[in-house]
C-alpha cells in the first residue's frame, strides 16, 4: 500500500468527522476568546481561522492530544502570542488590569469601570509591545509567570523582569495620563 494510498498528508475520514463536529462545537469558545483579547473583529476572525488551520494540521501529523476545549484555545493562545509578535500591537478588555495598575479609584458605579477599561486600554496601547504581551498575558489571561516565559520564549526571571518593568511604566503612563515608550 503506497503512502497515498494510506491518506498520508491527508485527515483520516474518521478525524475529519470527529473534527468537523469538534469544530462545530468550539467554533463559539476559541472565536469568544481572541475576540475579548483582540483589536477588533477582523483580527479576532483572522485569528480564529489560523487557530483552525494549526488545528488541522496537528490532527493530520499525528501531533495533536485528544480533541477538547482545553487544547484548542491553547492553539488559540499561540496563535494569539504570534500575531502580537507579528504586529506588535493589541487591543484588550482591561478592566482585570486598569485596577492592578491603580487606574481606578471606586468602582461600584458600572459606568466608572467602563471608563476605567477604556482608560486602560488606552494606557496599554501606548505602551510598547512587549509590555502589552506581558501584561496581558499575566494579568488577563491569569498565567502564572513561568508559563508566561515560556508562551514568550524568555526565562522565568526575564519574565519577571519584564512585568516589573511593564507594571512600572503602565503605572507612570496611567498616572501621567501620557504615553510610556520605554
Amino acid at each position: 500500500m503506497s503512502d497515498d494510498d494510506r491518506g498520508v498528508g491527508m485527515v483520516r475520514p474518521a478525524a475529519a468527522d470527529e473534527l468537523l463536529r469538534f469544530y462545530d462545537e468550539a467554533l463559539p469558545e476559541v472565536y469568544g476568546y481572541l475576540r475579548r483579547r483582540c483589536e477588533g473583529r477582523e483580527v479576532a476572525e483572522d485569528l480564529t481561522a489560523e487557530t483552525w488551520l494549526a488545528a488541522v494540521a496537528a490532527v493530520r501529523d499525528g501531533g495533536s492530544p485528544p480533541l477538547g476545549l482545553p487544547w484548542i484555545i491553547g492553539v488559540a493562545r499561540h496563535e494569539l502570542v504570534d500575531h502580537w509578535r507579528r504586529q506588535g500591537r493589541a487591543g484588550r478588555n482591561l478592566e482585570v488590569l486598569a485596577v492592578a495598575g491603580g487606574a481606578g479609584e471606586d468602582l461600584d458605579d458600572p459606568w466608572e469601570q467602563r471608563l476605567d477599561a477604556v482608560a486602560a486600554h488606552a494606557t496599554l496601547a501606548g505602551l510598547p509591545g512587549h509590555y502589552r504581551q506581558v501584561l496581558t498575558l499575566r494579568y488577563l489571561d491569569d498565567l502564572p509567570v513561568p508559563e508566561v516565559a515560556g508562551l514568550l520564549g524568555v526565562s522565568v526571571h526575564a519574565a519577571e523582569g519584564l512585568l516589573v518593568r511593564a507594571r512600572g511604566a503602565f503605572r507612570k503612563a496611567c498616572a501621567g495620563g501620557g504615553r510610556d515608550r520605554a
